[in-house]
């Protein structure tokens, strides 16, 4: 296992469903490598799945960029998803379970919030959107 000093940032420009995929791939083998577990890593990879179909649906264009974190004896993976859409009027209501404005399930921001062990958020009308989140090795 490497250390993830030694492994560099996963950057992928999502702006079809193919990135999806590419973004959700390299982010489960980064987890992998790192020392995740298959189970943890696929949580990883659907956390990253949901973000970047955020960015796709509401902003057209956007970035993930995926980085191996220490924080003391802990490992883990961290991710942020970068857009210049036209953000999200009202945040506390999307962070509810159920609420959407495509039409879909409403699973998305509320579900990643669930997969990883911290979750930041920050929006607002015509600002874009940032989302940064962790997981840590149990």
């Amino acid at each position: 296992m490497k250390t993830p000093a030694v492994l560099e940032e996963v950057s992928v420009a999502v702006a079809s469903d193919a990135d999806i995929v590419s973004a959700r791939m390299q982010g489960r083998a980064l987890a992998l490598r790192i020392g995740f577990r298959p189970t943890d890593a696929t949580l990883i990879a659907t956390a990253i799945s949901e973000l970047a179909r955020n960015i796709l649906l509401y902003a057209a264009s956007g970035e993930i960029a995926i980085r191996p974190i220490e924080r003391g004896e802990r490992t883990g993976v961290a991710v942020v998803a970068q857009d210049r859409g036209p953000g999200i009027a009202d945040l506390p209501r999307a962070m509810e379970d159920g609420y959407s404005t495509s039409g879909r399930l409403g699973l998305g921001l509320p579900g990643v919030r669930r997969l990883m062990d911290e979750f930041e958020i920050r929006s607002g009308p015509g600002q874009g959107t940032t989302v940064k989140v962790k997981k840590w090795i149990a």
